[in-house]
């Protein structure tokens, strides 16, 4: 399927350095955000109470996180969970407080902005080892998808593809992180799942641009096309499906950003950032890698050998 389609290759391997460079400068800004800012962990990482109250009434969410704010509890999340009238809050630790008052504390300040007194079904204190445990789990997750796409793109297509893909597709994961740690946005499990969706979004938009990649070189047809030539045929050739597929992908993610609420805000925001980065470096960043490690049309067409005849 397609909207459109471009007639005339546009020469993107013209400009792959100023891509690049423009790719490495984003890169160094996110890694130096990283150092010296750092991610804003949320309670999952951290440690903090977990609390599950039910009411009477579906209350506003919004009231309870004014009131907790005012309360001092600014990274508190409150959401609700299986229906409107069951409400989950999470509170992060705090210095020289006692965790076992901050229940009873953030029980009378809700019962206050409310106006009603909710059952308190179930109270968990997670503590910061059991935070660094998630983290170490999420860092071995991330590895483990890292691993597996260049496995599989080493076996499906070559080696310089699968170094190429990585590196890009590390590029977009260490963007997110970097605009996590620059404005400080809460960095949470759900944020981590978005990172996680971001590598196997983005390996994708490669595999199919690769894909046309290798049938360029294989078709008869383009034998007198260069590398680049060969690069901007595949890139031309797929920005239609690559459009649709975005674009598509992209109001999805956008709807949950505007209108799915504070659950969902920093998980749509991170998806956002990763598609972006995912279509440019796909394109603009993967191919130009490809071709300076040395691609050529020999790797996937093989020499017609002759045979020689056999003398009388």
């Amino acid at each position: 399927m397609e909207f459109f389609r471009i007639h005339k290759d546009i020469p993107f391997m013209k400009r792959a350095l100023l891509f690049n460079v423009i790719s490495l400068v984003t890169f160094l800004l996110a890694v130096f955000f990283l150092f010296a800012r750092g991610l804003h962990l949320s309670v999952e990482f951290t440690g903090g109470t977990v609390m599950e109250t039910h009411y009477s009434q579906a209350p506003n969410l919004d009231t309870i996180r004014h009131a907790l704010d005012k309360a001092g509890y600014t990274d508190s999340l409150v959401q609700n969970f299986g229906s409107s009238l069951d409400v989950m809050i999470r509170v992060p630790n705090r210095a020289n407080e006692n965790s076992g008052k901050v229940s009873e504390k953030v029980m009378s300040t809700i019962s206050e902005a409310t106006g009603s007194k909710p059952e308190l079904r179930r109270v968990e204190f997670v503590g910061p080892q059991v935070g660094k445990e998630l983290a170490e789990d999420g860092a071995m997750a991330l590895l483990v998808v890292i691993l597996g796409i260049v496995i599989y793109l080493a076996i499906r297509f070559e080696w310089r593809f699968a170094v190429s893909a990585i590196i890009a597709n590390l590029h977009d994961v260490i963007i997110i992180l970097g605009f996590f740690a620059a404005f400080q946005w809460e960095f949470s499990l759900p944020v981590l799942a978005a990172v996680l969706a971001v590598l196997g979004y983005s390996v994708n938009e490669s595999v199919v641009v690769f894909d046309r990649v290798r049938e360029s070189f294989r078709n008869s047809r383009m034998r007198n096309y260069s590398v680049p030539q060969i690069l901007d045929h595949a890139i031309t050739s797929t920005i239609s499906r690559t459009i649709i597929t975005h674009g598509s992908t992209q109001i999805m993610v956008l709807s949950m950003l505007f209108f799915g609420g504070p659950t969902l805000h920093y998980f749509a925001l991170a998806l956002t950032i990763g598609i972006c980065f995912g279509i440019y470096s796909s394109v603009l960043v993967a191919s130009p890698l490809v071709m300076w490690l040395g691609v050529s049309r020999e790797q996937f067409v093989k020499p017609v050998v002759k045979k020689e005849e056999a003398v009388v």
